[in-house]
């Protein structure tokens, strides 16, 4: 019996101690206060505020100035340390001091304070404020990069989406960096296809923007139809709507194809009166499998708009009717005549490739004159 109410009470005891130590965890540490919204909104004003700021940077062609405190990223980013604070030094060979007599010994030391403050006036000290040029980056990208710094914290736009993910691993900010791969698969949609393509042309060299470019193509393959008729496709540079049209992966209709083709080149001929739409068209008809279009949107709908050649049509009209009785490589004569530059296409999709572009060989934002049919 004894046992059984000794075991009893110890039950009890670690019951209570149990609960005690519970409660001790559930009460908030008072001795320790921590506001780091209070302290993120207090550095994006001194970010904010050029009077107290001893670094600017004229950012982007338009040499738009962004102000920064050195010290903050100096202690963010190592390589704003060495880019701010480690002025580089040609490498000298020493050479032995000459021996001087102790006259000279003693009135160059008794002039050495002297000497010091005038060197102090004329060399630029590091509390100066400086000013560097920043081309890499365009502006809005390398805002968001410096409120990160200063902040920790920053909203993730598709549109900057590339920029900052560049800027990140070229500073050495890998959180950041992980950040935007992150939000890549999130922020890949219909709408912001367009988008993300067309910043990927400024930022192609880098190596995170060709790994999102696979992405966002891979995405436009499966979302063929949707991206096509999209009124941002006209946005696009010419070489990456001849790259989209020319992936055998994208899924979408002949002739929705056709009309963004279309669409695009009305775009560009009402900023350029000067170019016909016949010619402007004429660099992505061969990217179009006329012969699978039906024969009735053949004839009612892109017949009568004169930019398809009249053999290219009957040829299409042929083949529906006997296969056989067309030879394949008349379906598409420019196709073959260029084949070459077609493979250039296709090839510049790897982003672990040697391209740099996301541009085909030979092609242009101009349209070549080797595109017209007669």
């Amino acid at each position: 019996m004894d046992i059984t109410i000794t075991r009893h009470y110890s039950l009890d005891e670690s019951s209570m101690r149990s609960g005690a130590l519970a409660a001790m965890e559930a009460e908030p540490d008072l001795s320790t206060f921590e506001n780091k919204s209070g302290l993120a909104e207090d550095m994006k004003f001194l970010a904010s505020m050029p009077e107290l700021c001893d670094v600017t940077f004229l950012v982007g062609d338009t040499r738009e100035p962004v102000c920064a405190v050195k010290a903050v990223l100096a202690a963010r980013s190592r390589v704003f340390q060495k880019m701010l604070y480690q002025a580089p030094s040609p490498q000298r060979k020493k050479e032995p001091a000459p021996r001087e007599n102790k006259l000279r010994l003693f009135l160059k030391r008794s002039s050495e304070p002297l000497l010091n403050l005038q060197n102090a006036a004329q060399q630029p000290s590091s509390q100066q404020h400086q000013t560097l040029i920043i081309e890499e980056f365009e502006p809005d990208v390398f805002r968001q990069l410096i409120e990160y710094i200063h902040t920790g914290c920053v909203t993730l736009q598709p549109r900057t989406l590339l920029g900052v993910m560049n800027a990140a691993d070229y500073y050495g900010l890998d959180e950041l960096r992980r950040a935007c791969a992150g939000f890549v698969q999130c922020c890949i949609t219909v709408d912001t296809v367009c988008a993300l393509l067309a910043s990927a042309e400024r930022y192609i060299q880098y190596k995170c923007t060709k790994s999102l470019v696979q992405k966002v193509l891979e995405f436009v393959d499966e979302h063929g139809n949707e991206v096509l008729n999209l009124g941002s496709f006209t946005l696009l540079p010419q070489h990456v709507v001849r790259l989209i049209l020319a992936r055998d992966e994208l899924r979408a209709d002949e002739f929705t194809k056709f009309q963004a083709a279309l669409m695009w080149s009305k775009k560009y001929c009402d900023t350029n009166p000067n170019m016909s739409l016949k010619d402007v068209i004429g660099n992505f008809l061969e990217y179009i499998q006329f012969h699978k279009i039906p024969a009735n949107v053949l004839m009612r709908e892109v017949h009568p708009l004169g930019l398809v050649p009249y053999s290219i049509i009957m040829n299409a009209l042929a083949y529906q009717a006997d296969p056989a009785s067309i030879d394949p490589g008349k379906l598409s004569p420019a196709r073959v005549r260029r084949a070459g530059r077609s493979m250039s296409v296709q090839s510049s999709l790897d982003p672990y490739g040697s391209n740099t572009t996301l541009s085909s060989t030979g092609s242009s934002d101009v349209p070549s004159s080797d595109s017209r049919h007669n």
